[in-house]
């Protein structure tokens, strides 16, 4: 078998990235080792920037995203028992966020690719990635209870932390920078209606707590736990309690309870892999950098590899020049280290360390206070979570 874009995973990044391939004209094949019910029922982010709703949509993916999807204008922040809401467009220029399941898009952008895109392998097993450094590279997989090779012009890795693709840059060439967090998400699924219409990120003496949602019908919260927490060490009226005493306001604002129909825990961690090319092997989204959810991140940059990636090989297609191509990792790697920032940011800002002092409190409430009474500081908040441009 053979192709010019070999791309490992099909999730939200391998994905869009066949997609917007196939609408520049090049031939891509999609090796994803789960099978489909799996990729398509997976629970993991669902606030898009921007800049994401906006690729979605140019690259014929959006219309169901605008049908089904939630537009969020803003947010609020919590502290101390108040509530400031931040305005996305008033302060971006008119930016704001969509709330869309990454299950949602995977749906989306499949049914795209069994359409009319090239081929894509469910239950398709890379094994390795081979000669990534010449001008002809392999990915040796299995398929249906046999080995394979699909050859290739390119490899783009969009395999997540424990894929092959990473792995296969060798190690003198490799840098990692990494953070492990002492605390982990707990969260839920629950068939009730939100009990706010925006997204809350709540600072507590008790520890994080954010409310969020997948449907008019259903919200979406987490807890933050310590780390190494199990899902089934929370009981359901815990859980509920706990959210009430970490959204509790001054106002007559209340949480609506109702049945948890899923429950599970997120470690918290930063990481960084440099380079993100090796020869014709290119790595994307978690494949190459993981950021804790805080910032709501980690799909977003995904999306941002794979637009940086087509839009490098086209100019090639078109120009002859590689110098998009040879500028991938670089260019990626400035939008990735400042969506880091700012996830690191907000993680410090919203979560309690389990030894944290008096003194870091006090700063948490002043850095708090400081974005809810300063326009500038709260713009760069705005801008951040709406999203950085794609080079």
């Amino acid at each position: 078998m053979r192709t010019t874009v070999g791309i490992i995973g099909a999730g939200p990044a391998g994905l869009l990235l066949a997609r917007l391939l196939t609408n520049a004209g090049i031939d891509s094949v999609v090796l994803e080792s789960r099978d489909r019910a799996y990729v398509e029922q997976r629970q993991r982010a669902g606030i898009l920037e921007q800049g994401t709703v906006d690729v979605l949509r140019a690259a014929g993916a959006g219309e169901r995203m605008d049908r089904e999807g939630l537009r969020h204008d803003g947010m609020e922040l919590r502290y101390d028992r108040t509530r400031h809401r931040v305005d996305f467009p008033a302060l971006t220029g008119g930016r704001s966020v969509m709330v869309y399941a990454q299950t949602e898009v995977c749906k989306d952008l499949i049914a795209l690719q069994l359409k009319d895109g090239g081929p894509l392998l469910f239950e398709a097993e890379a094994l390795a990635v081979e000669d990534a450094d010449s001008d002809r590279p392999r990915i040796r997989f299995r398929h249906e209870g046999r080995e394979d090779v699909l050859e290739c012009d390119y490899v783009v890795g969009c395999d997540g932390f424990w894929g092959v693709a990473r792995k296969t840059i060798p190690a003198e060439l490799s840098r990692t920078f990494e953070r492990t967090y002492p605390f982990a998400w707990l969260g839920i699924l629950a068939d009730v209606p939100p009990s706010h219409d925006e997204l809350v990120y709540a600072r507590h003496d008790r520890g994080f707590a954010l409310l969020s949602m997948r449907s008019p019908s259903v919200s979406r919260l987490y807890l933050q736990v310590p780390g190494g927490t199990a899902p089934e060490a929370w009981s359901d009226d815990e859980i509920w309690a706990e959210l009430e005493r970490r959204f509790e306001t001054d106002d007559d604002w209340r949480l609506d309870r109702g049945p948890i129909t899923q429950k599970s825990v997120t470690p918290m961690r930063s990481y960084v892999h440099e380079p993100m090319r090796h020869g014709r092997l290119f790595l994307a989204g978690d494949a190459a950098h993981i950021v804790p959810p805080t910032g709501a991140k980690g799909l977003n940059l995904a999306v941002g590899d794979v637009v940086t990636f087509a839009r490098a090989l086209t100019y090639e297609k078109e120009t002859g020049s590689a110098e998009l191509l040879d500028a991938y990792s670089v260019t990626c790697l400035r939008r990735v280290w400042q969506a880091e920032r700012f996830s690191y940011d907000m993680t410090t800002l919203l979560h309690r360390a389990p030894d944290a002092t008096p003194f870091e409190d006090r700063l948490q409430l002043a850095r708090l206070a400081r974005i809810t009474s300063s326009r500038a500081a709260e713009t760069e908040l705005a801008e951040a979570y709406t999203g950085f441009p794609v080079d």
